[in-house]
């Protein structure tokens, strides 16, 4: 980069107030800043796009070895829920080798029960809540249209 001193600066303003002249070296000046700072917010943000970039790259560098570390971990759980339930098939067959004879000598298992949903019957549930809660926590019973209900909430007329 380069090294500017202070003798250097001044040297340079004294070139310039000679050959620009003192009417137009503020506004020569004045430019001058305003190119500088654009050069400076143009290099800084360069920077910080540079810098964006390079913590994507670790980002995902990091997210494939979550990834991969997740993988690792789902293959570990599953090979050792396959050697368990291996090893419970086996008991089971042991056990069921056994004890055949009480499902007779053909060896038929009952089906497993099917799952039934509790239909509960939510209008019966609202029904059975008691009036008085009902009235103190402001449950509408009844329905009411848009004009009755402007109607109830309209401040009353005064007429003098």
């Amino acid at each position: 980069m380069l090294d500017f001193g202070f003798d250097k600066l001044a040297l340079i303003g004294a070139v310039a107030l000679v050959f620009i002249g003192p009417e137009k070296l503020p506004r020569v000046a004045r430019t001058v800043g305003t190119l500088l700072g654009k050069a400076q917010r143009y290099v800084a943000d360069v920077k910080a796009e540079v810098n964006r970039s390079i913590e994507l790259e670790e980002l995902q560098k990091m997210k494939t070895q979550f990834e991969t570390a997740a993988r690792d971990v789902e293959q570990t759980v599953r090979e050792t829920v396959d050697s368990t339930e291996q090893a419970v098939q086996g008991t089971l067959r042991e056990l069921s080798g056994e004890s055949s004879s009480s499902y007779g000598s053909s060896g038929y298992e009952p089906p497993p029960p099917v799952y039934r949903h509790p239909r509960k019957n939510w209008r019966l549930k609202r029904g059975a809540t008691p009036l008085w809660y009902k009235q103190h926590n402001g449950v509408r019973r009844h329905t009411q249209s848009g004009a009755a209900r402007v109607a109830r909430f309209r401040p009353p007329s005064r007429t003098v």
